[in-house]
């Protein structure tokens, strides 16, 4: 017996010997750290190519890591993030454009229920919050063992039953409703309590020091979550506010980079230059603090952003300042912009084309660089095409824990290009944005094919098919010239629609395309886009239906150089601007041929005097007018040209 009893001990002694070490060989799971620029295009930073921002932590940053020069957001911020976190398209969880900070609607994603009778589709409206039924990023790391924080923007659900702490996040610091709170400077102007508006911000944010900027504070709070939990594994989503505006920015920088010229002669926005600077000098106190922690080789690290930069925004045709007055709280903030930057858009993402809220390059080419040293090999490069939706998986597969089963995940690990020991198994990525200009893209190989619905006044074309290997730029539509190519991408489409769910534009039973161009009376010849234009007593009213309203004509057959004489009022008053195109042009050149103009509120008529630098005879003409709430009435339109040719429309004496 006694015998028998020392065998058996022996034995657990050495079960034990055996399993001690195994156990502490085993390698500890890698921490996670997302940092996520808001804003960030393509080419923001000195790592892809920019001669004008000053970025040396991203370079330090890139030559630590793999760079991807074919990374994929949504053209806008909230799909992106729920596609992080879900591992689903857009098309599929719902969340199709920015619209987590609106309250949430009954019912889910639907249709919206205006049917205006100019409008020859009626196009889903997007989802206003990540779904608690999906299974989270989050939730899964949380489970397996790993402290979980989410530092910044979330724009994913503006009730406190939609925040992050309900999504697997422990440790929170954010407010709500997005894109982030007030004010840039401490004090922040962000509540403790009560029910979240746009004019009533809540969360956890709370003031420091006056003067403190918002990039700096944040980054305090994830230093201190990766201090408190530098000897366990954690997740940390770093989602920074910035560089998304408001563009309140620290002068010092600022000053410097207004002195500063651009080699390519491309970007010239000193309060963008500031910002990215800022958020650089984060990125170098995160890798520095690792470092410090002996935590750099433990942690993969991915640096991303949530779509194209910003190339609209602010500048002096941006419907929304037309109400900006000295009261409004955010007229200083803009006062200070244009001290700095003028009429200048935040960023230029050229040689990509356009930027965020937008199906092209510019709109949902961004960086990506993602470091794991001793697995990941410093340096190094990929032109592989990865998206938001194949963060989920590969972040799985690097901590080794696996995937619910019970969760549709259409992303795809990239893990075997991070370790180059294979590729991604997937022939297409698709992007669904049926908002602003609608249209969705697949990426396959080296080609791109845009599809729209319907053709845009400024976009004519239902397809557009791009080599992205040999144009960039998409200067070039191969669609008429590679029907084949058109043909088979356009299948992967429907196939995508079809397993994705996706709410797709449906038509609208009350067109009524009679509407579109007045048949007879003083407008005719005159075809509003993106606005209705009624006639009233003494006027023609345009009231905005659209982003950029305007009136079109190709009745302007004057020999140029011409010139216009407008006389309109409106109670906000605001920036137009006319564009023209000749008959040689197959469509309106993405610059130039365009002359801007302004004129004061109120309830004076004003008159507006345009000389127009065209050459030779306009094929047709767009008179751009504001987008603001108030409608616009036009008492004249009158076009002369070289010698005594006129073409006017006069509404003084018209009747409704």
């Amino acid at each position: 017996m006694k015998s028998s009893l020392w065998k058996s001990l022996f034995c657990l002694v050495l079960f034990f010997s055996v399993l001690v070490p195994a156990f502490a060989d085993a390698p500890a799971k890698p921490n996670v750290v997302l940092f996520l620029v808001d804003d960030m295009g393509w080419m923001d930073s000195s790592v892809y190519g920019s001669q004008y921002y000053e970025t040396p932590n991203m370079e330090r940053l890139a030559k630590q890591s793999m760079r991807f020069t074919n990374a994929y957001a949504v053209p806008l911020c909230s799909p992106t993030r729920a596609s992080i976190l879900s591992g689903q398209y857009s098309a599929r969880h719902g969340i199709t454009s920015a619209t987590g900070h609106l309250p949430p609607q009954p019912g889910g994603p639907r249709y919206d229920t205006k049917k205006s009778p100019n409008k020859k589709y009626i196009y889903p409206e997007s989802k206003r919050y990540l779904d608690p039924k999906l299974i989270t990023l989050a939730e899964v790391l949380r489970d397996a063992g790993y402290r979980t924080g989410h530092f910044g923007k979330w724009h994913l659900g503006a009730m406190p039953q939609h925040w992050p702490d309900k999504q697997g996040f422990e440790t929170i610091w954010h407010c709500a409703p997005d894109p982030g709170p007030p004010n840039y400077f401490s004090p922040y102007g962000v509540h403790a309590d009560g029910q979240p508006t746009a004019r009533h911000k809540v969360g956890n944010i709370t003031d420091g020091p006056e003067g403190e900027h918002i990039t700096d504070r944040l980054t305090d709070e994830a230093l201190r979550f990766i201090e408190n939990h530098h000897a366990e594994p954690f997740y940390l989503n770093f989602w920074h506010y910035s560089v998304h505006g408001p563009w309140q920015h620290k002068e010092q920088y600022t000053a410097r980079y207004a002195k500063k010229k651009d080699p390519r002669g491309e970007q010239r926005n000193p309060v963008m230059a500031s910002m990215l600077q800022n958020v650089d000098e984060s990125l170098g106190r995160v890798l520095d603090k690792l470092d410090e922690l002996n935590l750099t080789e433990k942690t993969l690290f991915i640096f991303y952003s949530d779509n194209g930069g910003n190339t609209h925004s602010w500048r002096a045709d941006d419907p929304k300042l037309r109400n900006v007055t000295p009261r409004h709280p955010k007229y200083k903030t803009i006062q200070s912009y244009r001290k700095w930057a003028g009429p200048e858009a935040p960023t230029n993402n050229a040689p990509l084309r356009e930027g965020k809220g937008r199906i092209y390059e510019g709109g949902q080419r961004v960086p990506l660089m993602v470091r794991w040293p001793k697995h990941i090999k410093a340096g190094s490069l990929s032109d592989t095409v990865v998206g938001p939706i194949d963060m989920y998986p590969t972040i799985l597969d690097v901590v080794q824990v696996e995937k619910p089963d019970e969760q549709i995940l259409d992303g795809v690990s990239f893990l075997p290009v991070l370790l180059q020991q294979g590729t991604l198994e997937r022939n297409a990525l698709f992007t669904w944005f049926p908002h602003l200009i609608p249209a969705v893209s697949v990426r396959a190989g080296d080609y791109k094919l845009i599809r729209r619905w319907e053709p845009h006044p400024d976009y004519p074309d239902l397809y557009e098919l791009y080599n992205l290997k040999e144009d960039i730029g998409e200067t070039t539509n191969l669609a008429a010239k590679m029907p084949d190519k058109v043909k088979e991408l356009d299948a992967l489409i429907e196939g995508f629609i079809k397993e994705t769910g996706a709410l797709a534009p449906k038509p609208n039973p009350d067109f009524n395309p009679r509407l579109k161009i007045p048949s007879r009376g003083p407008a005719f010849g005159l075809v509003p886009k993106m606005c209705k234009l009624t006639i009233v007593k003494g006027a023609a009213r345009i009231e905005a239906d659209g982003r950029t309203p305007f009136l079109g004509t190709a009745q302007v057959k004057l020999p140029g150089p011409l010139t216009l004489k407008l006389r309109l009022r409106s109670a906000t008053g605001g920036f137009g601007k006319v564009q023209w195109k000749t008959a040689a042009q197959e469509t309106f050149p993405r610059t130039g041929q365009t002359v801007e103009y302004s004129f004061k509120g109120g309830k004076q008529w004003q008159d507006v005097n345009l000389p127009l630098p065209v050459e030779g005879k306009p094929g047709i003409v767009r008179l751009y007018v504001p987008a603001g709430e108030s409608p616009v009435e036009i008492q004249t339109i009158r076009f002369t040209g070289k010698g005594s040719g006129e073409k006017s429309w006069s509404f003084e004496s018209a009747q409704p």
